[in-house]
């Protein structure tokens, strides 16, 4: 799970990455724009990070620009406070926490030895520099050796899974993707001290409100005896264990599953943390046997307007409108659905059921959520996407994708904001610029569009 993250659309086929540093130079974690934004459509949801495993180009987190050690050193010194500073904010924020509950003791001991983290700063300053496109960030999530090590994990903990697929009603394949793209099925939960990173993220100030909420959240947690202080480790954005839960996700929907008192996301043993995926995913709705979604094969002259999450048709009716399984049969009648076609006519289309929304919940970017279900189906022994992807495109960088916003705007077709995010109303207002120009209107904020804006 992960932060509270606005709207989504990776519509442009676009993905925003959190950066960071990898361990071993791996490609960086599954986990697609990992802090709160605030985007097109300001909807909030309590969630969790995402991170990936050690022979699979584990985390798909991008790396860190290399600098020399020179440039390292002068941005730590202008980024970096006068630690008395800080020390002046943690005294002021013992307060403020202890009047919401936070016992004295459980303050201190939490805050012993922290200091200021410059890092983390600059990881946060520097996230939405990096994108992928839609079919790179797939090719990680389900790669040969992601898939081989899913496999391996659900044969290795099949009775724990059974158990808990058995109680929650969500399939043990769609948890351990989960767990793949957010941790590499454990591999990299993360080494930040939390009570450090929420602690200077909540003093930086930019987003302080939500960072010190998470805080005491943390403290909380710490306060009921889940586990210590130095053990609360995760990304440096707050996101803690094999899954990846903020502390306010963890408070309201972390589960105990092995019974010992403490509901354990961290240790060496996965129960907990996969149990509470699933009792978070059945929190939200999972409907047991539903898929995520189905690739389809549009028919030729496809009205585009009819790929919007606000179309919904039973497979029957969209067979009807010639809409049909790549196998040229109707699809199962899964319950409504609707669909998306992330990469715009030129890529795979999906018809999309109500487990996908529910993924979503997890994670609200489509890329996420396309990855966790293509990697569950592949675990389970399904095929591999079969249409085409437009690789000989690149991702618009973010600088790019306000530009596009801007030239949207002016030329009259408004995207509501310039955030750098292509989200439904960008979506919009490119197949309406697209529908003026007499281009198919797929919605696909590609750097060609961008060249007929300029």
């Amino acid at each position: 799970m992960r932060c509270v993250v606005s709207t989504v659309a990776i519509g442009a086929a676009l993905v925003s990455f959190e950066s960071g540093v990898q361990a071993e130079g791996l490609t960086p974690t599954l986990r697609p724009i990992a802090r709160p934004l605030a985007s097109e459509s300001t909807v909030t949801r309590a969630q969790a990070l995402p991170i990936l495993a050690v022979t699979e180009s584990a985390v798909l987190r991008p790396q860190l620009r290399p600098r020399d050690a020179t440039a390292v050193a002068q941005e730590r010194t202008s980024i970096a406070p006068q630690d008395p500073d800080f020390q002046r904010w943690i005294r002021a924020f013992r307060a403020r926490a202890t009047a919401q509950g936070i016992s004295v003791a459980t303050f201190d001991r939490a805050f012993s030895g922290v200091r200021y983290d410059p890092d983390v700063i600059k990881r946060d300053r520097n996230q939405s520099e990096f994108t992928k496109t839609i079919w790179e960030y797939l090719d990680s999530a389900a790669s040969d050796n992601r898939i081989k090590n899913g496999k391996a994990a659900v044969q290795q903990h099949r009775a724990k899974l059974d158990a808990i697929e058995a109680r929650y009603g969500v399939e043990k394949e769609v948890v351990v993707a989960i767990w793949g793209l957010e941790s590499a099925y454990g591999a990299f939960r993360g080494s930040n001290d939390i009570v450090r990173s929420l602690a200077t993220l909540a003093f930086d100030g930019r987003r302080g409100a939500f960072f010190e909420q998470q805080l005491v959240a943390a403290l909380k947690i710490l306060q009921n005896g889940d586990t210590s202080p130095r053990n609360m480790t995760g990304s440096w954005a707050g996101a803690m264990g094999h899954t990846q839960f903020i502390p306010t996700s963890y408070q309201e929907y972390a589960v105990d599953f092995t019974g010992d008192g403490r509901r354990d996301i961290w240790s060496d043993d996965p129960s907990d943390a996969l149990a509470s995926t699933a009792a978070y995913l059945a929190k939200f709705g999972w409907v047991t046997g539903q898929p995520w979604g189905v690739e389809v094969k549009l028919p030729r002259g496809f009205d585009f307007a009819l790929a919007d999450r606000k179309v919904s048709k039973s497979p029957a009716q969209w067979a009807a409108l010639g809409v049909v399984g790549v196998d040229g049969r109707t699809v199962p009648n899964h319950g409504s659905a609707s669909i998306l076609l992330p990469a715009g006519g030129r890529g795979a289309a999906f018809m999309i059921f109500k487990n996908f929304s529910v993924i979503e919940r997890y994670n609200t970017a489509d890329a996420y959520v396309i990855g966790v279900g293509h990697l569950s189906d592949r675990i389970k022994g399904g095929p591999a996407i079969r249409a085409s992807w437009p690789r000989d495109d690149r991702a618009l960088t973010f600088v790019e994708r306000q530009e596009m916003q801007r030239l949207l705007t002016s030329a009259g077709f408004n995207t509501q904001g310039v955030d750098g995010r292509i989200g439904p109303k960008t979506i919009s207002a490119v197949r309406n610029f697209q529908r003026s120009k007499g281009l198919a209107p797929d919605g696909y904020a590609s750097l060609d569009l961008l060249k007929r804006l300029r």
